[in-house]
């Protein structure tokens, strides 16, 4: 083998060590906007991304429950992010979506604005919730940094824990 396809393999190589990031050192992240924010929440918890379709609205519940919905004989909470973060509601537009999430045996629906798109991202550019929102209530998981954003991500649980 001659000299220059040696360096030409080995170029190679060093380029596909760099490219290669370890899975465990990398978070899988679905984006979504609610607002003008973005958030991101793990991709393994996500049941199912669907359209908009009709619910049953429930008596007696917090306002941002905005009802239930069947989903393959299992009725499911429908929860409006947008009314849970304390902003004024809005008309479902052709963006609109319901996120299902599942967290052991915890699931419900969410509706979001919008979603962005699929985010890998290192651990090492996730940095721990800002002090004042820090401990175990926060629904805030961490602080995603990437070139051209910032990204909060999450706590799944807290998202699906249920005060009603």
């Amino acid at each position: 083998m001659s000299d220059k396809l040696k360096q030409i393999i080995n170029k190679q190589n060093e380029k596909q060590e760099e490219s290669l990031i370890r899975t465990e050192d990398v978070v899988q992240l679905v984006g979504f906007v609610i607002g003008e924010e973005e958030y991101a929440i793990p991709i393994l918890a996500i049941q199912e991304i669907i359209k908009p379709f009709p619910w049953t609205r429930v008596p007696q519940v917090p306002k941002y429950v905005v009802g239930v919905f069947n989903m393959r004989g299992a009725v499911i909470p429908l929860i409006d992010l947008r009314l849970k973060f304390g902003l004024s509601p809005l008309n479902q537009s052709d963006e609109t979506r319901f996120i299902v999430m599942r967290h052991g045996d915890d699931i419900a629906g969410f509706i979001i604005d919008r979603l962005t798109m699929a985010i890998r991202i290192k651990k090492t550019d996730i940095g721990p919730p800002p002090d004042t929102l820090a401990g175990d209530d926060t629904m805030i998981d961490g602080v995603g940094k990437q070139e051209d954003r910032i990204i909060t991500i999450l706590k799944v649980n807290k998202l699906l824990e249920r005060d009603f």
